[in-house]
C-alpha cells in the first residue's frame, strides 16, 4: 500500500509542476501587459501546492517571487489585491526574507509594512502559526 501512495504522490507532483508551468506562462503574459498585480494574484492562486514535495514548493516560490518583484506601486497593490490573498502573501514574504537576497528582502519588507498596516498583526500570527499550509 505504501508503494501505491508513493506513486500517487509522484503523479500528484507532476500534475502540480504542470500547473505551475502553466501559471508561469500566464504570469509572464500579464507582466508583459504591465499588469503586475494581476500577475501576483495569479501566482498566489492555488498556493501553497497541496504537497510536501520541495520541488513543487520551490517552483511555486519562483513564480510568486517573479510576480512580487515586478510590483512597483506597493501602496496601489493593496487597493487591488483582495484580502483573501493576504495570509498566503505574508507566508511568501517570510520565505523571501529567508533567502537573504538583498533586492528580494528589500521588496519583501516594503510589502510587509503595507500588508501589516492593511491586514493587522493577525495576518502575521496566522502565517507563522499555520504549519499545515507551508510555502
Amino acid at each position: 500500500m505504501a508503494e501505491r501512495e508513493g506513486v500517487v504522490e509522484a503523479d500528484n507532483t507532476e500534475a502540480i509542476i504542470s500547473r505551475i508551468e502553466h501559471k508561469t506562462r500566464k504570469i509572464e503574459s500579464l507582466l508583459k501587459q504591465s499588469k503586475p498585480v494581476e500577475a501576483l494574484k495569479t501566482a498566489l492562486e492555488g498556493s501553497p501546492p497541496k504537497t510536501k514535495d520541495e520541488r513543487c514548493k520551490s517552483a511555486n516560490w519562483i513564480v510568486v517571487h517573479r510576480a512580487m518583484m515586478a510590483i512597483k506601486d506597493v501602496d496601489g497593490l493593496f487597493s487591488l489585491l483582495d484580502p483573501e490573498y493576504y495570509d498566503i502573501l505574508m507566508k511568501y514574504l517570510y520565505r523571501g526574507l529567508a533567502t537573504g537576497d538583498r533586492p528580494t528582502c528589500d521588496q519583501c519588507l516594503r510589502i510587509h509594512e503595507k500588508l501589516t498596516e492593511r491586514a493587522g498583526l493577525g495576518c502575521i500570527l496566522r502565517s507563522l502559526a499555520d504549519t499545515v499550509n507551508t510555502v
